[in-house]
């Protein structure tokens, strides 16, 4: 007998749960979690110089907290770009989990307005085009093999964001990927250089997202990696669709730039496994706006005491995200983007005292203030790049978030643009 009463799956049920700045909330295909609370933090000043260590520190504090808890503990949060920034890491008081988030005909729907508001692109199209040529005269000269260079997109609104309401459109929209959202509590030392980085600097603010793309995941002495390098906008006509997808694979410039991504990932985990499958080519990706070339690493580690964090940090920041060397491509990306990242390439996920853990790359993300949602967007530039391509790759990744804000693209939000 019908009672009237909407069934929602034990995943549903924890991401009607969420309340932002109060939870940790990861989901994938067959996994969701939710946490409450703080019990310890972890705190870096400063530049951390040695992960493995800051690792291995996480995971004893997780054990000692397990034996004087009683009960199972994890450690969540985010790590950012730049090294230099703090982490968000932290053990919850406690947390929750269920199978991987499915939606069905009985899940609340959330509306979300954000009818005024100003947009204002950072860098302006013409200034990250011409990055891009710039970027690609050392590329020519042999100081990098290849950067990604990113820009951001600022919307600022009359009203409180609900952030809330835009988990659980990204939620719903990509149901395949690693849906996340982080409480941001550390404020940046340094003073803003802008009226907008004092906006991004502000308490209170969340990092949302939906990525695509597995940094790394290890359970027992099983780990995985799927890196993504090498990608294409989708095309709303089902024959062009197949074209772009068909192109990718057989694409000289994208598959050299994929290269070099599984390479670095496979030699970063390499000294961590006693064996290590790599296939030969890539496979596809697909999101709701992009194609992306993807190949899954998978791997027998030497130690199950290995922490997937230790291995996040190891494999952090990959070319996929940084660029090749690392170093010289970090440089780059300093002097020609003009902004700071935050948490936008970084790493989100979790990890238990065993070290079994998740970790995806903040990509397909924003950082969501009480009026404000910041989103990032970054393209691989290599040798044969175009910048009239790379920064609509850009706004196509933007696509992600946009469609969960209202918006179809990025040209839309450009109606009410700063100044215009």
């Amino acid at each position: 007998m019908k009672t009237g009463v909407k069934e929602v799956s034990p995943s549903q049920q924890l991401l009607e749960q969420y309340t932002p700045g109060e939870n940790f909330f990861f989901a994938t295909h067959n996994h969701t979690l939710l946490t409450e609370g703080c019990a310890l933090r972890v705190l870096t000043n400063g530049e951390v110089r040695d992960w493995k260590e800051l690792a291995e520190q996480a995971t004893e504090i997780l054990r000692i907290q397990e034996q004087s808890t009683g009960k199972p503990c994890i450690l969540v949060g985010a790590v950012p770009f730049d090294c230099n920034d703090p982490v968000q890491l932290y053990i919850p008081s406690s947390f929750r989990q269920a199978e991987g988030l499915t939606f069905t005909n009985e899940t609340p729907q959330h509306e979300l307005n954000l009818s005024d508001y100003t947009a204002t692109p950072v860098p302006e199209p013409e200034v990250y085009q011409e990055g891009v040529t710039r970027l690609l005269e050392h590329i020519r000269q042999g100081r990098v093999n290849k950067a990604v260079l990113a820009r951001s997109l600022q919307l600022v609104s009359d009203r409180p964001v609900d952030a809330r309401a835009l988990l659980h459109q990204l939620a719903a929209q990509n149901t395949s990927g690693y849906t996340f959202a982080v409480p941001l509590e550390t404020k940046r030392i340094s003073p803003p250089h802008d009226e907008h980085e004092a906006l991004h600097q502000e308490s209170g603010t969340t990092l949302l997202g939906a990525s695509p793309e597995l940094l790394v995941s290890k359970k027992g002495l099983e780990v995985i990696s799927s890196p993504l390098a090498g990608s294409i906008p989708r095309s709303d006509d089902p024959e062009e669709d197949r074209k772009r997808a068909a192109g990718l694979m057989e694409s000289v410039k994208d598959l050299h730039e994929h290269a070099f991504v599984t390479r670095a990932v496979a030699e970063a985990l390499r000294p961590y496994c006693k064996q290590l499958e790599v296939p030969d080519r890539p496979s596809l990706v697909a999101t709701e706006t992009m194609w992306h070339l993807a190949t899954t690493i998978r791997g027998e580690l030497l130690s199950s005491d290995t922490s997937s964090l230790e291995l996040a940090y190891a494999l952090h920041p990959t070319p996929a995200i940084c660029g090749t060397p690392t170093d010289e491509a970090r440089e780059l990306i300093k002097e020609l983007e003009g902004f700071d990242r935050g948490y936008y390439s970084g790493t989100v996920g979790w990890c238990n005292a065993a070290g079994d853990g998740e970790w995806a790359v903040t990509i397909r993300c924003a950082e969501v203030g009480k009026r404000y949602i910041r989103l990032y967007a970054g393209a691989g530039i290599v040798e044969g790049s175009r910048p009239e391509d790379e920064l609509r790759e850009t706004s196509a990744k933007m696509g992600t978030f946009l469609k969960a804000i209202g918006f179809k693209n990025e040209t839309e939000t450009m109606v009410n643009k700063e100044g215009v």
